[in-house]
């Protein structure tokens, strides 16, 4: 596949990125999802928000699958994202056990992305300790804003 034929399908994937439901999934999964545990993330794939998990997993695991089978070379793919290690840092602590409840299928091809990607486990670790900070930050802001309104 040609460079230009690559780069066609890397804006078709952030077009798709941009779709009203996609954006709406994305910045539900980046702000509120946070599964720590297995039950946290039944919580979520079972409750009101199983289309935004679903959605962007799914979306993910299926760039990535571009990229491994060969449509997307790798250093294109993450020249242009990044969006799949945060995506991946959020299931990757409890994967085992979401795979023996949905089945081994479950990110597989998003894993092996991450596999393939230069420090793809180091920065996936990286990224998962700096979205921790970033939450303890805002609750911290959160809390000192309640009191002082108080």
């Amino acid at each position: 596949m040609s460079i230009q034929e690559e780069a066609g399908l890397i804006l078709k994937l952030y077009e798709l990125r941009r779709e009203e439901t996609m954006r709406k999934a994305r910045d539900w999964y980046f702000r509120e999802f946070n599964p720590e545990t297995m039950a946290e993330f039944r919580a979520a794939i079972f409750g009101e928000h199983s289309g935004h998990v679903r959605m962007v997993v799914t979306y993910w695991d299926m760039a990535a699958a571009l990229v491994n089978r060969g449509a997307i070379s790798l250093d294109l793919f993450t020249d242009a994202n990044g969006e799949q290690i945060g995506v991946f840092a959020k299931i990757e602590p409890i994967l085992g056990e979401i795979r023996a409840a949905f089945g081994p299928q479950f990110a597989a091809n998003l894993e092996k992305l991450i596999d393939a990607t230069p420090n793809g486990r180091t920065r996936t670790a990286g990224t998962r300790e700096q979205m921790k900070a970033i939450r303890a930050q805002l609750a911290g802001q959160i809390s000192q804003a309640a009191q002082q309104g108080a």
